[in-house]
């Protein structure tokens, strides 16, 4: 858990400040109508990590919930098009924050406890994940180098 809570401290200090820096055309741009715009991408991403947390503290003390969660329905509920993007940087900064904060203090042990996410995860692999998926689209976002993602 460790290199995962070091992994992801240190995707937020780098790509934070990136991220302020996306202009807002390029933010808002949709590369066909049914696609996310890169500000619904990172909207995306809070409601990832908000989903994320609730499975990293609910998996602590049920056995084996079932947290999943509707992305398209989640994104459009949440109108991200018309957020904010310096408000919606910085949320997306602190939940991520709070998510590390979150997994600092689960006990040892308790990270190989479950969560139902579509099929059975330990926590610690949620954590290991999230930062791959954050990596794959932080990368469509700044246009770098893609990171592949399952």
């Amino acid at each position: 858990m460790k290199q995962s809570i070091a992994e992801l401290e240190g995707i937020i200090n780098t790509y934070a400040p990136l991220l302020y820096k996306v202009s807002e055309p390029d933010f808002l741009l949709k590369s066909a109508p049914e696609k996310w715009s890169k500000k619904e991408i990172l909207g995306h991403l809070v409601d990832s990590i908000q989903n994320n947390i609730r499975r990293f503290i609910v998996a602590q003390y049920e056995e084996l919930p079932h947290i999943v969660y509707a992305q398209n329905f989640w994104v459009t509920a949440a109108d991200y098009q018309q957020y904010d993007t310096n408000d919606l940087v910085a949320l997306w900064a602190l939940l991520n924050k709070h998510a590390c904060v979150i997994l600092k203090n689960i006990p040892a042990g308790v990270e190989k406890k479950e969560c139902f996410t579509g099929t059975l995860h330990t926590i610690e692999w949620l954590a290991e994940d999230y930062n791959k998926h954050l990596l794959h689209h932080l990368h469509q976002v700044l246009n770098m180098e893609p990171v592949p993602y399952p």
